[in-house]
């Protein structure tokens, strides 16, 4: 868990209490747990940098340079190894740093082609199986990736009919990655098969715009939404 000022919180979830309090030094919006090494982990926000901390020594351990103003959403692909980042940059002559791929161990920047059309992506979402992770973006739709270098994206697939309208609207897969979900500005869930891009169902959730939709690990068609006012809603 993060703090909307300029610390970073870790929470020891069992009692509810923090047990980590790092000064980073700018006020951070997203943070991703490595994969692998569950102390280690990357935040960003407004700032040009993303950083990797380690909860064990309360030191920040690695920096990686993106020459941008905003970190929207940070996500780690199958192993750590790599990790996707997208920004707020939307300009033609930016497109090179919408989305960028990074080497967690060397801070380089492996990709910066992945994504060229002028839209920012407020999240990222991995496939729970596959080699692919989808991207939302304020065009109104999420693309899908390859998940494997060099990260090309699917021209082919591409999975509309919800609004995104500048809100940080998440987007998640089902256990078994055939369904992908959404949330709307319009406040509105919306559930989509994954393979074909089919829009399955859309629950009409909330009235203030719907940011993120969980599905149930273990329960069927079960799903919980929330909204922009902190509304929680559980739905089967």
């Amino acid at each position: 868990m993060f703090s909307s000022r300029s610390l970073s919180l870790v929470f020891f979830m069992c009692v509810g209490q923090h047990i980590v309090r790092l000064d980073n030094e700018f006020k951070v919006m997203c943070a991703a747990l490595h994969p692998s090494s569950p102390d280690v982990f990357l935040c960003g926000g407004h700032s040009s940098v993303v950083k990797a901390w380690d909860a064990r020594s309360r030191k920040m351990v690695k920096m990686y340079k993106a020459g941008i103003q905003q970190t929207l959403d940070i996500l780690f692909l199958r192993g750590g190894v790599d990790f996707i980042t997208s920004s707020d940059c939307v300009s033609r002559d930016s497109a090179d740093r919408t989305l960028i791929a990074w080497d967690f161990q060397t801070t380089a920047k492996v990709s910066n082609q992945i994504y060229q059309e002028r839209y920012t992506c407020p999240s990222l979402a991995l496939h729970p199986l596959e080699d692919s992770f989808v991207a939302q973006t304020n065009g109104d739709y999420m693309a899908v990736f390859s998940s494997q270098r060099p990260y090309r994206m699917n021209k082919r697939r591409r999975y509309e009919g919800h609004k995104v309208e500048g809100y940080a609207v998440k987007s998640e897969f089902s256990p078994d990655g055939t369904i992908l979900a959404s949330g709307s500005a319009t406040g509105s869930a919306h559930f989509y098969d994954y393979h074909n891009t089919r829009m399955l169902h859309a629950v009409h959730a909330h009235r203030q715009p719907c940011l993120c939709v969980a599905q149930h690990p273990i329960l069927p068609a079960t799903a919980a939404t929330c909204d922009w006012a902190g509304e929680i809603k559980v739905w089967h």
